[in-house]
């Protein structure tokens, strides 16, 4: 194993048995091949059949002859990753793998808490461009976290520091394959534009950009902490749910925090910049009791309850009303 490769595992401590996320690219791949050697006979793996192409069936056998190879327990979860109406295909795809690791970790190895996934430093810029053309806030700027929790399981990103160049290099200097999914050469996706044509010119532009990249995502990610912090100290002030002549009184940035931190964590909703500009407009109006409000907001609507807002989804999203 190179020295680079080492020195990401060994600031990758799972709790032992975990899972890797095997799609069976070449950054999976290694991922599961290091932990293999790493930590012989405490790795499973979990491979998602999305469906969505032909080459879909030949993923799910490479998976398989690599995991009989390496002595792996795998498990092959098929789901449905066709997008709802206003969703990106990428974005489905996501979420569907994402239920479907945890379904398989927790269904079948209920021991387990840790799983690992294989997104790389180009993934990490990726991901940042992506919210820069987008006009995102900090939580976007920030990129994806090493570390973080989501459906009763811990995940890690142990390859975030490492390049996918190098990953590639490391399985052909064993004489390892891979398989590359034809989708990531279809240049319709913002995503796979920005890794044919923008990061080899800026590798050409700004050698090292992905380290000083990251190093300004860190600080950002710094940031966000502090400011959810201080949306965590409001939100106890303003109540649950919120009090509306406790949102007014908050300066317009601190209202902003707390508006967001309560439809996100309520209600799994996200407002865009301009709903959330008009819902705090609103909210000033309300300086009467008769004064009515509702907004459109995410997958639903705010609406004024007496003293206190609630958020209502549409019909027919299966959420409920808090």
């Amino acid at each position: 194993m190179s020295r680079s490769l080492s020195e990401a595992l060994a600031d990758f401590r799972p709790g032992l048995p975990f899972a890797v996320a095997l799609s069976g690219g070449a950054d999976s791949v290694a991922l599961l091949i290091a932990c293999a050697e790493r930590w012989p006979g405490q790795v499973r793996a979990v491979h998602v059949h999305h469906g969505l192409q032909a080459a879909a069936d030949g993923f799910e056998d490479f998976c398989r002859a690599l995991c009989a190879r390496l002595q792996v327990p795998l498990r092959v979860q098929r789901v449905d990753a066709r997008a709802r109406a206003g969703q990106s295909p990428e974005d489905a795809a996501r979420q569907a793998r994402y239920r479907a690791i945890a379904e398989a970790v927790q269904t079948h190895w209920p021991e387990l808490h840790d799983v690992a996934v294989a997104q790389h430093a180009d993934d990490q810029i990726e991901t940042l461009l992506i919210a820069l053309s987008r006009g995102s806030g900090l939580p976007g700027l920030a990129g994806m976290p090493a570390q973080w929790q989501r459906l009763g399981l811990q995940w890690h990103r142990p390859w975030l520091g490492l390049p996918g160049a190098e990953l590639r290099n490391w399985l052909r200097q064993r004489g390892e394959s891979w398989v590359d999914d034809p989708s990531n050469q279809d240049e319709q996706f913002t995503r796979n534009r920005i890794r044919a044509q923008v990061l080899p010119a800026l590798d050409a532009a700004l050698p090292g950009f992905r380290d000083t990249f990251a190093r300004s995502m860190r600080h950002i990610a710094e940031a966000q902490q502090l400011l959810d912090e201080l949306a965590e100290q409001d939100a106890q002030q303003v109540g649950q749910p919120p009090q509306l002549a406790a949102l007014q009184v908050l300066p317009a940035a601190r209202q902003a925090l707390v508006l967001r931190l309560w439809l996100k964590r309520s209600h799994a909703t996200t407002p865009s910049t301009a709903q959330l500009r008009e819902l705090q407009a609103q909210i000033a109006d309300c300086t009467t009791r008769g004064h009515r409000l509702r907004l459109k907001v995410g997958a639903g609507h705010v609406e004024r309850d007496g003293p206190h807002l609630v958020w209502h989804a549409m019909p027919g999203d299966g959420a409920s009303a808090v």
